[in-house]
C-alpha cells in the first residue's frame, strides 16, 4: 500500500465521519435527544467502570468514533480496490445502508451489555444511525474517488 493509497483511505474517512457526526449532531439537536456517536460511546465506557477520568473517557469515545469511520473506509477500499464493488453513487449508498445496519446492530448490542441504558429515543436514535451510515458512505466514495 503507497502513501497515495494511504492518504485517500485517512482522508475519505475523516471526512466522511465528520460530515456524518455533524449530521448526528444536528439531529440531536433538532430532536432535542443525545445522538451523538462520540458521547454515546464516552457513555458506554464510563458503564463499564474502566478506572481512567471521565475527560479520558470522553477523548477515547472521540477516538473510536474515528477509528470506526477508518474500519469502514478500509472494508470500502477493500472492496472497490479489488474491484468486489464498483465505484459508484449506487454501491455508495448500498454500502451506507450495509454500514447502518452493522451500526444499529452493534449498538444495540453494546446496549444490552451495559447495565444503566441511556435515556433516549432508541428508534429515533437508530432511524438517524442509519441515515447517517448512508451520508457517510456518501461522502466516503466522494472524496475516494477525488483521490482516483
Amino acid at each position: 500500500m503507497n502513501f497515495h493509497i494511504i492518504l485517500q483511505i485517512i482522508t475519505s474517512s475523516v471526512a466522511a465521519t465528520s460530515v456524518m457526526t455533524l449530521f448526528s449532531y444536528a439531529v440531536s439537536a433538532s430532536a432535542r435527544e443525545i445522538y451523538k456517536e462520540p458521547l454515546l460511546l464516552s457513555y458506554v465506557l464510563a458503564s463499564l467502570k474502566l478506572e481512567i477520568s471521565q475527560n479520558v473517557k470522553n477523548i477515547l469515545g472521540w477516538v473510536l468514533h474515528y477509528l470506526i469511520g477508518l474500519g469502514f473506509v478500509i472494508i470500502y477500499h477493500f472492496l472497490w480496490f479489488n474491484e468486489f464493488l464498483e465505484i459508484s453513487w449506487s454501491v455508495s449508498v448500498l454500502l451506507g445502508v450495509f454500514s447502518g445496519i452493522i451500526g444499529i446492530l452493534t449498538w444495540i448490542l453494546l446496549f444490552e451489555i451495559i447495565p444503566q441504558k441511556p435515556n433516549i429515543d432508541f428508534k429515533g436514535y437508530y432511524i438517524q444511525l442509519f441515515i447517517a451510515h448512508i451520508i457517510f458512505s456518501i461522502v466516503a466514495f466522494v472524496v475516494y474517488r477525488l483521490f482516483l
